[in-house]
């Protein structure tokens, strides 16, 4: 018999801590990592990782898997990435707990907020489940290509206790209260990482109507913490209100952290328009909360907080033109063919967009501040390149100068607006947000926007832009980057059993070719359930990644191995580690 499943040979070994890296071998047994250092023995299979930077997997802690995990068992885009442990659930919408009565008011929340069509939850969610706890008992019983954690979403909880109150202005009575409180700590006590909410008015259904946890006050807000409290675990996320007082933001999310005794993560963005100080004030508040000892983390994006725009995909300038609606349901190559006609080309010039929900008109709008991408990812677009800047230089509109453009390719064009962190043109206040104590890299969003955002490559593009491409004042050294993507958010999670190389730790590793380490531009794919779309956004340099010490990916390609399992609670460090 081997003494080793796998051994992984001679590859700069990083720690996952910020320790210097060093060359060693990596014994895994039984799913854990066993031995570092010149591993004598025989394995059932070696890799020969001289050359390669050998890294704990990364950690996701922003992801909207809920519905994915349901019917499919690959969680792509991120298991491509090297992420081998996500946590969903977050930004307060999800799907349990659910009555069968309510379920279609949170597929429309998740439709709107998360960008996944109603048709592809429709048919692919099967329902087998009505309270959190036994939510996470029908994850439990499926294989996943990478680790799955849970959060209890606010929305959904807001309607399992209030039904169709939940999404007016009536506010929730003590009982409401103590009754989410209650079910807070039932869902922790199952295995549920946190609870999670949103204060963003721009989580709206398709049709406009707001997000139920946006009719919260604080006192329901501080339910949900005292839920954490009782429960003595968990983590509170909370997505701030993005245009809002950032002082004042901070403040009543420094309250809940105060009330719950328990970690706090918020997301952090630079925003396009407004205030262009308020998350420098943020993070003065989020430093003097550490000071004062509260475990507050802002959710920081490495690179704009951005989205695409075309024919394949959810918005461009015409999707809310109505003679466009008439033919959006039409395959691409037969849009493509309309579209060419004459006249209704000069039809859909002369028409206005037309819908209830106005976030959707304002990103239709938002179009003309978007980049026309080819076949390389330019995430840092130059200005004057800005549509808008071209169209006028043109002496067209926006809407004719970009008509042709979305055409090209056979109507696969894409474009790319940065909208968040880009303000300048520059990622300097993306990097001040990276450098600050209390940020995580966070995001991602994997599992959600299928038709207008790919930020689940995060992980790949963090590591090529900030640890190796950046100018030297700017670059993150290797071994912090790594720990940026693994121990650092593994412990805001409470997942201390992993995203470390240590003896004793879960054998989750990823083997890169840092030299080669490229994210490529978003494809178009129908292959989700009911023949839903959504984007793929594969990488270079990823030569081998490990869960629970199987190898799930070999240079980029899946290898069929499902060792991937839902995490119930948070985990302390293994005695052997």
């Amino acid at each position: 018999m081997a003494d080793y499943d796998l051994i992984i040979r001679g590859g700069t070994v990083h720690d996952g801590l910020g320790g210097a890296p060093r060359q060693a071998d990596v014994g895994i047994r039984d799913g854990v990592i066993a031995a570092i250092g010149t591993v004598t023995g025989t394995a059932g299979e070696e890799i020969d990782a001289r050359g390669l930077v050998v890294t704990p997997g990364f950690v996701d802690v922003h992801t909207h898997y809920d519905g994915q995990t349901t019917w499919e068992n690959r969680l792509a885009p991120s298991s491509g990435h090297g992420v081998t442990s996500v946590v969903m659930g977050n930004c307060g919408v999800g799907f349990a707990p659910c009555r069968p009565a309510e379920r279609g008011i949170l597929v429309k929340v998740m439709e709107g907020v998360e960008d996944v069509p109603e048709v592809v939850m429709t048919e692919g969610l099967p329902w087998n489940w009505e309270t959190f706890p036994e939510y996470l008992d029908a994850l439990a019983a499926r294989e996943f290509d990478i680790d799955v954690a849970a959060q209890l979403p606010h929305s959904a909880l807001r309607v399992y206790v209030m039904g169709q109150r939940a999404g007016e202005q009536e506010p929730p009575t003590a009982e409401d209260l103590a009754q989410m409180r209650q079910l807070t700590t039932e869902a922790i006590r199952a295995g549920a990482l946190g609870v999670t909410t949103s204060r963003n008015l721009l989580h709206r259904t398709k049709a406009g109507e707001l997000a139920p946890s946006l009719f919260s006050e604080e006192d329901e807000l501080c339910a949900l913490a005292e839920g954490l409290k009782d429960a003595g675990s968990g983590v509170f996320q909370i997505i701030p209100a993005p245009m809002g007082d950032a002082v004042s933001e901070f403040a009543l999310m420094r309250r809940l952290a105060e009330r719950s005794g328990r970690p706090l993560s918020y997301s952090l963005i630079q925003m396009p328009t407004g205030d262009d100080q308020a998350w420098r004030r943020s993070l003065a508040a989020l430093s003097a909360a550490a000071d004062d000892g509260l475990q507050m983390r802002a959710q920081v994006a490495p690179r704009p907080v951005g989205m695409f725009y075309g024919l394949e995909l959810s918005f461009h300038p015409f999707a809310y033109h109505p003679s466009y609606k008439a033919i959006a349901h039409l395959p691409l190559a037969e849009r493509v063919a309309r579209m060419k006609d004459p006249a209704l080309r000069a039809q859909l010039l002369w028409e206005q967009a037309e819908d209830t929900n106005p976030v959707n008109l304002k990103t239709v709008k938002a179009f003309q501040f978007s980049y026309s991408w080819g076949q390389e990812a330019d995430y840092e677009p130059s200005l004057t390149d800005r549509i808008d800047k071209r169209a006028k230089a043109a002496g067209l509109s926006v809407e004719e100068f970009a008509y042709d453009m979305l055409l090209a390719d056979e109507g696969r064009a894409i474009f790319y607006q940065p909208g968040a962190n880009y303000r300048d043109g520059n990622l300097d206040a993306v990097r001040e947000m990276l450098g600050h104590p209390q940020a995580v890299v966070g995001l991602a969003d994997g599992g959600a926007h299928y038709g207008m955002i790919c930020d689940a490559s995060f992980p790949t593009y963090f590591l090529a832009r900030w640890a190796r491409d950046a100018e030297a004042s700017q670059r993150i050294a290797l071994p912090q980057a790594i720990a940026a993507l693994t121990s650092e958010p593994a412990a805001l999670a409470g997942l201390n059993d992993r995203g470390r190389l240590a003896v004793g730790l879960k054998a989750d590793l990823n083997l890169i070719d840092f030299d080669r380490l490229k994210v490529h531009v978003p494809t178009v794919v129908h292959d989700l359930p009911a023949g839903g779309r959504r984007m793929r956004q594969l990488a270079d340099g990823y030569v081998a990644t490990i869960v629970s010490g199987q190898v799930t990916y070999r240079n980029g390609e899946p290898t069929g191995a499902l060792p991937g399992r839902l995490v119930r609670g948070q985990r302390g460090v293994p005695a052997l580690a």
